[in-house]
């Protein structure tokens, strides 16, 4: 006979992973305690005592995201040749990834600043600061080609990363709206095309 009252057992990880799939799609206000618990197949109390929160566990899928997309944009980013490669792979890559048909369009950290009502001024911080990650890498790379000679001291690498990352951003909320890859790739490449005015004539 099976033990009365005692919480059935179930994968963490798996259930992170529905829960950042979920929040993806629906942002942190529209995605809830209902919908949470049954994608993720425990009940209200086993999230708590799991996961702490529903914030918590919205910070903690973040996390999670970051871990595999924003990783594989940053590794990317680090490992070009150049930086014009740099953020070129950036934008392509970033126009796969928001056009997965098994996973919800867009980019969940983007995303979050439009989906993030209902949250703490701690993870509104958290969430700012994620998505000026990916700035703050592509900028690292650029003054690292200046400092090779690969690009001209005059370059300005806050201003073409921010340049660079808004149209991330962009693309992001396109592909929410329902762009293809195809028309993804052409808005990187469109901006590929500024990178010449954006870094002087040497480069």
């Amino acid at each position: 006979m099976a033990e009365r009252g005692r919480p059935r057992a179930f994968d963490r990880a798996e259930a992170l992973q529905k829960a950042m799939l979920l929040f993806w799609e629906k942002g942190f206000q529209g995605a809830s305690m209902s919908e949470l618990t049954s994608a993720m197949g425990i009940n209200a109390p086993s999230l708590y005592a799991c996961f702490g929160s529903k914030e918590a566990l919205y910070r903690e899928a973040l996390a999670l995201y970051e871990a595999g997309d924003g990783a594989e944009l940053a590794a990317a980013i680090a490992a070009a040749p150049t930086a014009r490669e740099a953020i070129e792979i950036y934008l392509m890559r970033s126009a796969v990834l928001f056009s997965r048909p098994d996973k919800p369009a867009g980019c969940m950290v983007v995303l979050s600043v439009i989906h993030a009502t209902g949250t703490s001024d701690e993870a509104g911080r958290a969430l700012r600061d994620a998505r000026g990650e990916m700035q703050g890498v592509m900028e690292a790379r650029l003054r690292s080609d200046i400092a090779s000679g690969e690009l001209p001291a005059g370059c300005d690498p806050p201003a073409i990363a921010a340049f660079y990352a808004t149209v991330q951003q962009g693309m992001s909320i396109r592909a929410r709206d329902g762009a293809t890859r195809a028309e993804l790739e052409a808005v990187a490449r469109g901006a590929m095309a500024a990178w010449a005015g954006l870094t002087g004539p040497q480069a």
